[in-house]
C-alpha cells in the first residue's frame, strides 16, 4: 500500500507548441492540461472559470492568468489531475495523471484511481547534460515511474480522504473552508513534496488517496447498505520491508497504516478505525542474503523517548491504545517481545495496554480456530470502545474512544488476518444498531455477504503487502475462506522466495526511488554527481564467478567420469568444496552483495 495521489478539483488541459512529449491518455472528462514554448498552461475546464495557472517553464515561476492569454497555436491534452512537480537532473519535470477509473462513490462522492501518468520535463532538450548526467537523470525517472505505477494511488475531488469520519465529525468552520490539501492529514500525503510548489495557489486543490480502498453495496434481510475499506499509509518513514524498520526520532513507526471501515444504511453512518505500525523502538533487520536476518536493537539510543513520543500522538488522535503483539516469543523475535513489554511498562501510562499473543505458536498445525483466543481476550475492551455512529439526521451518536494497535514483525500478514476479525466483530455490531442484522442474528449466517466481505480483507492485505515486501499477502486463504489450504501454503512458499529475491536484490532502488519521490533526497543540479555511482569492491564480481566455475566444474566431473572413481571423487570434492567454501564466503559478506538503498544514508539503515 502506499502512494497516495492528488489532483486539481477540476477537469482541465496541457497545451504546448512542443511534439516531442508523450500523448497522454484519457476519457476527455477529466482536467486538462496546456502548454506553450515557453509555458504550461493548466486550466479548468467545467467551471466557468475564466482563470488559469501558468507556469514559466525557464523561471519556473507560477501566475494566475487569463484563459485569453493562452496561445491558440498552443498543443492541448487532457488530463485527469495535477500530481506536482520534482526537480531532477535535467531540472524540473511536472507530474500529471493521464488515465483513471471510478472505483465507488463514499457518501456521495465519487472516488477515482489514476492507473497512467506522465512526467513532463521543463526542459525542451537534455543536450546539455554529460552523458553521465543524462544516465543519472535517466535513473530518476525510473525511480518516480517506479513509485507512480506501484498500485495504490486513489482521488476524489470533492472529498478529504485522508481523515477518518470521526475527525471530519469534529472539526471547526474555518477548517471546512480550507482548501482540500491545506486540511489533509499530512501523514497520508504522499505527493506533499510535489506539490510544495503548489501550496500557495489556491486555485489547485488536491486530494490525497488511500493506498487501498474498497466500496461494495449489499443486502441483507432485503436490507441494502454500503460498506467501505480505506486503508491510509504514512509517508513518514515510508520504506521497504527490510531497509525501513522500527521508530525515527519523531516517534513515526514504520510502514504505519491506518484502516478505516465504512458502513452507510438510510443515510446513517458508522465506521471502525484500526491502525498498525512498526514495533516502536529502534531495531533494524537489514538484508544479508540470509532467508530470516537477525533483528538487532539498537543499544546506544534512548529508546522510551522515541517510544513515547509515538504514543502520545496515537494517543491524542485515537485515545486509548491497546497494543496486539502478535509476533513469535522464542527464536530470533523473542528479545523484541520482551524489549516492547518492558517498555510499556516503563512508560507507565494508564492508557496503554499490551497484549502479547504468539501467532504462530498459536496456530501451528493447522490450528487457527485458536484465534478466538485472542478475540475473546479483548472482547470487552473492544466494546468499551465502540465504533463512531452518525444517524440519518446528521447526529453523533456514539465516537469511538480507542484503537487496537496491531502488528507482527512486517505488519502484514498476521496482523491483517486479525484486524479483519475484529473489523467483522465491530460491522455486526454496527449492522444491529442500524436495524439490518436482528437481534442475535450472526454476520457468519449470511454466506454471500461473508465471501464478500473477506476477499475485500484479502484485497487489503494484498495491497499493503505490495508496497512494503514486494509481493502479495501471506495467510490470505484464511482470510478469504476461514480455513487455512494446502494450496494456500504453497503459495505462502512462493510468495516468500519472491520476497526472498526482491529484499536482497532490489529492494534499494525501491527504497531510492520511495526516498526521492517523498523529498528524504533532493536533486541538486548544481552537484556534478550523484550517489547513485557506488563502485563495488572486487568481492562483489570476482566471488560469484568463482562460485559459478566451481560448481560448473563440479558437475562436468560426476558427468565426465575420470579413469578410475577415485580420480573422478578427487576432482569433485576439489570443486565442490571450493563452491561451498566460496558461497559461504559470500554469505559472510551478504550485507557486500544485496542491493542496498544509495540516495539516503541514515539512521534508518543503522
Amino acid at each position: 500500500m502506499r502512494a497516495e495521489s492528488a489532483r486539481t478539483s477540476h477537469p482541465a488541459g496541457l497545451r504546448e507548441t512542443e511534439t516531442d512529449s508523450p500523448a497522454a491518455h484519457t476519457d476527455g472528462t477529466h482536467r486538462v492540461t496546456a502548454a506553450s514554448a515557453n509555458k504550461f498552461y493548466i486550466e479548468a475546464c467545467d467551471d466557468g472559470s475564466e482563470d488559469v495557472l501558468a507556469i514559466d517553464r525557464v523561471s519556473t515561476e507560477m501566475t494566475l492568468t487569463a484563459k485569453r492569454d493562452v496561445p491558440a497555436s498552443a498543443d492541448s491534452r487532457p488530463i485527469c489531475g495535477l500530481m506536482g512537480t520534482i526537480r531532477l537532473v535535467a531540472g524540473m519535470y511536472v507530474v500529471v495523471i493521464t488515465k483513471k477509473k471510478k472505483v465507488g462513490d463514499l457518501l456521495g462522492h465519487a472516488v477515482w484511481k489514476a492507473l497512467d501518468f506522465d512526467i513532463i520535463s521543463y526542459k525542451k532538450t537534455i543536450l546539455h547534460l554529460t552523458d553521465n548526467q543524462m544516465q543519472d537523470n535517466k535513473t530518476f525517472l525510473s525511480m518516480i515511474n517506479n513509485v507512480l505505477h506501484t498500485d495504490g494511488f486513489y482521488f476524489a475531488t470533492d472529498y478529504d480522504l485522508t481523515h477518518t469520519l470521526q475527525r471530519l465529525a469534529n472539526t471547526s468552520p474555518e477548517f471546512q473552508e480550507m482548501s482540500l490539501l491545506e486540511r489533509a492529514d499530512q501523514r497520508f500525503v504522499w505527493n506533499g513534496h510535489l506539490l510544495r510548489e503548489f501550496i500557495a495557489q489556491p486555485e489547485v486543490r488536491q486530494n490525497q488517496s488511500p493506498p487501498y480502498y474498497s466500496m461494495s453495496s449489499s443486502c441483507i434481510n432485503g436490507k441494502v447498505f454500503e460498506w467501505s475499506i480505506i486503508s491510509r499509509r504514512s509517508c513518514f518513514r515510508a520504506g521497504v520491508r527490510y531497509y525501513v524498520r522500527g521508530i525515527d526520532s519523531e516517534g513515526h513507526p514504520a510502514n504505519y497504516v491506518e484502516t478505516e471501515q465504512i458502513v452507510q444504511f438510510n443515510s446513517a453512518k458508522a465506521s471502525f478505525v484500526q491502525t498498525r505500525g512498526s514495533i516502536p523502538f529502534y531495531w533494524s533487520q537489514r538484508p544479508n542474503l540470509k532467508y530470516k536476518p537477525k533483528p538487532q536493537i539498537n543499544k546506544t539510543v534512548n529508546h522510551l523517548d522515541g517510544f513515547q513520543r509515538h504514543f502520545d500522538s496515537q494517543i491524542i488522535l485515537y485515545g486509548r491504545q491497546v497494543i496486539l503483539n502478535l509476533i513469535n516469543q522464542k527464536g530470533s523475535e523473542k528479545p523484541l517481545e520482551l524489549a516492547f513489554d518492558k517498555m510499556v511498562t516503563n512508560l507507565g501510562n494508564g492508557m496503554i495496554k499490551y497484549i502479547a499473543f504468539d501467532f504462530h505458536k498459536e496456530c501451528s498445525r493447522m490450528r487457527w480456530h485458536r484465534l478466538q483466543i485472542l478475540l475473546d481476550m479483548v472482547a470487552e475492551m473492544q466494546d468499551e470502545f465502540g465504533y463512531f455512529l452518525v444517524d440519518a439526521d446528521g447526529k453523533v451518536l456514539l465516537n469511538q474512544e480507542g484503537v487496537f494497535r496491531s502488528n507482527c514483525m512486517d505488519c502484514l500478514d498476521r496482523t491483517n488476518v486479525i484486524q479483519s476479525m475484529l473489523a467483522q466483530r465491530s460491522l455486526q455490531s454496527q449492522l444491529r444498531r442500524m436495524g439490518v442484522l436482528h437481534t442475535g442474528q450472526q454476520i457468519e449466517e449470511q454466506s454471500d455477504f461473508v465471501k464478500m466481505y473477506k476477499n475485500a480483507w484479502a484485497d487489503n492485505a494484498d495491497a499493503c503487502a505490495k508496497q512494503y515486501a514486494g509481493t502479495g499477502a501471506l495467510k490470505t486463504d484464511f482470510t478469504r475462506t476461514g480455513k487455512r489450504t494446502q494450496w494456500g501454503l504453497l503459495m505462502d512458499g512462493w510468495n516468500s522466495m519472491i520476497r526472498y529475491y526482491k529484499n536482497n536484490f532490489s529492494d534499494g532502488f525501491r527504497q531510492d526511488s520511495i526516498d526521492l519521490f517523498l523529498g528524504n533526497y533532493a536533486v541538486d543540479e548544481a552537484v556534478w554527481t550523484t550517489p547513485l555511482h557506488d563502485p563495488k569492491d572486487w568481492k562483489f564480481l570476482t566471488l560469484p564467478i568463482v562460485m559459478v566455475v566451481a560448481f560448473s566444474m563440479c558437475i562436468i566431473c560426476l558427468l565426465m567420469a575420470g579413469d578410475t572413481w577415485t580420480e573422478t571423487l578427487a576432482y569433485v570434492l576439489f570443486w565442490g568444496s571450493a563452491s561451498v567454501v566460496t558461497g559461504g564466503l559470500i554469505l559472510f559478506n551478504g550485507l557486500d552483495f544485496v542491493d542496498a538503498p544509495r540516495l539516503v544514508q541514515k539512521e534508518k539503515l543503522d
